[in-house]
């Protein structure tokens, strides 16, 4: 077996090693070890590879892709959820999207959905930071799409930070439609303070922002609050959510719809 050979072995493994557990959610050290035949030390030394990569979260005695309130998503595992859901509210989006305007769109596969429709809305400004949207958006026409620029996160395939935030600034759109991963009570969450801080920036920029937050995400908190939902004009959830959850925010007089 030749030196690149070897090497490739836990590179190619560990690819698959994320494929199942995308696939399932969670899995137990045991059983991927069982899975790939190689022993349980083997599994955690590529876990503790994909963990370090934030592909993945560790938990004792197996591994997870599902969200936490310190840990967001790798965006491979996002891209499978909640589609129908998101599709569903895209199309309601829509439905707020005139020829002409200017809109944001954030870096979270939500709204990704939102850009799949606007090649028939155009002409149009488009702004994000969110590199798959970008990739789909330089293909329509009719489109002017301003990319947001700034340091590259491969397991948000965005791009965040000071620059990014800077450019943001210097501009004033329409309309924003944005997601996050946790919204509890009158106030939406994320894990990491620097998608808090672009999306923060996101709804100044913005003279009115819909929140687009699918079920699965109310009813939870994260580490970092990110806004209060009277900064949001219009908040977006699908028919599975929480009866509770929209009471607290009928309660607290945020503007919503159910799609």
């Amino acid at each position: 077996m030749t030196e690149a050979t070897e090497r490739s072995r836990p590179a190619q493994r560990q690819a698959e090693i994320v494929e199942h557990v995308m696939q399932h959610g969670s899995v137990s050290a045991n059983e991927l070890a069982e899975l790939f035949h190689v022993s349980l030390m083997t599994i955690h030394r590529d876990l503790d590879e994909l963990e370090r990569q934030g592909v993945v979260r560790k938990f004792r005695g197996g591994v997870s892709a599902q969200p936490s309130s310190v840990f967001e998503s790798n965006v491979s595992f996002r891209l499978r959820t909640a589609k129908a859901e998101k599709v569903a509210m895209a199309q309601r989006a829509r439905e707020l999207i005139e020829p002409g305007m200017a809109i944001m769109l954030d870096d979270s596969t939500t709204t990704l959905e939102v850009a799949r429709l606007l090649e028939d809305a155009a002409p149009l400004t488009v702004m994000t930071n969110f590199l798959e949207t970008i990739k789909l958006l330089s293909t329509m026409r009719g489109i002017r799409l301003l990319a947001l620029g700034g340091e590259y996160y491969p397991t948000h395939d965005s791009f965040l930070g000071v620059p990014c935030i800077d450019a943001i600034e210097a501009l004033r759109v329409d309309l924003l439609f944005a997601s996050t991963s946790a919204v509890s009570g009158s106030y939406a969450y994320h894990q990491e303070q620097e998608i808090v801080l672009v999306k923060r920036a996101m709804i100044r920029a913005a003279q009115r922002s819909v929140l687009m937050v699918d079920h699965t995400k109310l009813g939870r908190a994260s580490l970092h609050r990110l806004a209060p939902l009277s900064d949001i004009d219009l908040v977006l959830t699908d028919k599975q959510a929480p009866p509770e959850a929209l009471l607290e925010m009928r309660e607290s007089g945020v503007k919503y719809e159910v799609v």
